[in-house]
Formats: C-alpha cells, sequence, structure tokens
C-alpha cells in the first residue's frame, strides 16, 4: 500500500508543481501561448472543464462538483482495489492514476477548471488539444495496470 500512496504524492506533486511554474511563474494564464521546442513542445493555455479533450464540458458547477466527485470515488476505489495486487510496479501504477486524478480534481476546486498546458505537434500535423502532467500519469498508469495487474501471473 506504500508504493501506491508514494507515488500518488509523487504524481501529485509533480504535476502541481509544473503548474505552478508554467501557469504562475511563466504566466501562461495572461500569455496564453508559448513556444519552447516548435512544433514540438509548446506551452498553449487551456482550461479544461471536462473530461477528456473537454468531453461533457459544460459550464457549470453541478458538471465540476461531479467530475471532482468522480474522482475522488474512482481514486478511493482503485486504491482498494490496488493494494491487493501482487506485483509492485501495478501498485506504483495504480498510485500515478491516484496522484493524476486527485492534482486534476484539485485543479477544478482552484480554477474551475483543470489547467492543461503542453501542446505537442508533429510531421506537419497540428494539435488542437492541450494536457498537463497529471494526464501523462494517469495514462501511464492506466498503461502499466493493463500489462501488469493481471493477478494470476505470478509477481515479478
Amino acid at each position: 500500500m506504500r508504493l501506491i500512496f508514494i507515488w500518488a504524492i509523487v504524481a501529485f506533486a509533480i504535476d502541481q508543481m509544473s503548474k505552478v511554474a508554467v501557469v504562475h511563474i511563466l504566466d501562461l494564464k495572461t500569455r496564453l501561448a508559448l513556444d519552447v521546442v516548435p512544433p514540438l513542445l509548446n506551452f498553449r493555455m487551456g482550461w479544461n472543464r471536462g473530461v477528456n479533450f473537454g468531453l461533457f464540458a459544460q459550464d457549470s458547477d453541478v458538471t465540476r462538483w461531479v467530475l471532482i466527485a468522480l474522482a475522488l470515488g474512482i481514486s478511493g476505489w482503485l486504491v482498494h482495489w490496488a493494494r491487493r495486487l501482487p506485483r509492485p510496479i501495478a501498485r506504483v501504477s495504480a498510485g500515478m492514476i491516484v496522484g493524476g486524478a486527485l492534482a486534476n480534481a484539485l485543479d477544478r476546486v482552484i480554477y474551475g477548471a483543470v489547467a492543461d498546458f503542453l501542446n505537442m505537434s508533429c510531421c506537419g500535423i497540428q494539435n488542437p488539444f492541450t494536457f498537463n502532467i497529471a494526464d501523462i500519469f494517469i495514462f501511464a498508469g492506466a498503461f502499466g495496470l493493463v500489462f501488469f495487474a493481471d493477478e494470476t501471473k505470478k509477481p515479478a
């Protein structure tokens, strides 16, 4: 269970520190755009009021609080479920998801939306979407659970 909490804290802290640095210190909330290594990496301010890619993004407080409650509920269930996983890497993966989900939930509490700022494009394809570090942790954690949470296999 310790691995779940350690990685949840790591994911949460890295995400929140990145948002303080980019959104506030670099003042992306006012500047709205900053090219870092174009077109591969750019900072573009995005406020996601919905789920993934702005899905279900009604601008209402009800949606905001439902998404916060959903993140808290799923995180609690995931901790309960993952604590019995035999592989440490699976518990690390669960912790990354929990930390990312709670970081995005905190954004909804503080800002009313999730602060997204990473934008990546390549090879002539212009990506209109933004994401954040918490999203990376959630994706990596989900990937890890898909491949390492099989409880029928021996622990690594």
